[in-house]
């Protein structure tokens, strides 16, 4: 089966009823996490962006207070990058560009203080390196004052270990 185009979707969705767009998400949310999770941001937590984002920061702290830090492979592998693809999951349901850079910022600042530091590993100073170069380019695309506020936190963060 092949999957219609977004105009032809939105099209026969004009036509349906709000019982049966109602029934829709429900079974669309039955399928998929993702799905349940952006329907969940978009009734819940949309309307209060900041408490979205202290909410993720929280997330972030036990993710990273729960890392198995003996060995850098299980630290690289299996944990940080789960933090940082949920992180960016997150960001996607928000499409706000102030969130973005703030959960980018903060996942920087949590990572640059991780004991053991990420300076013996190159693979996670790349990582750490992307990551402020997206903050960069999202605080670009915001308001001048909310840029200069951002940009002091990106100087910060640029500093050597």
């Amino acid at each position: 089966m092949k999957a219609v185009n977004l105009p032809e979707i939105k099209k026969e969705l004009h036509t349906l009823s709000t019982t049966e767009l109602q029934q829709l998400c429900l079974r669309l949310a039955r399928f998929k996490k993702e799905n349940k999770e952006l329907l969940t941001y978009l009734l819940f937590e949309s309307s209060n962006e900041d408490d979205y984002v202290i909410t993720i920061k929280n997330y972030m702290d036990d993710a990273f207070n729960a890392i198995n830090t003996p060995n850098f492979y299980y630290i690289k592998k299996k944990s940080i990058r789960k933090i940082l693809k949920d992180v960016k999951k997150f960001i996607r349901y928000s499409q706000n560009k102030e969130t973005e850079a703030a959960l980018l910022l903060y996942f920087c600042k949590l990572l640059k203080a991780f004991k053991p530091s990420i300076s013996k590993n190159t693979q996670l100073q790349n990582m750490y390196q992307r990551q402020l170069l997206l903050a960069e380019k999202a605080i670009a695309k915001l308001h001048e004052d909310l840029q200069y506020d951002y940009k002091l936190l990106v100087e910060e963060l640029n500093e050597t270990f």
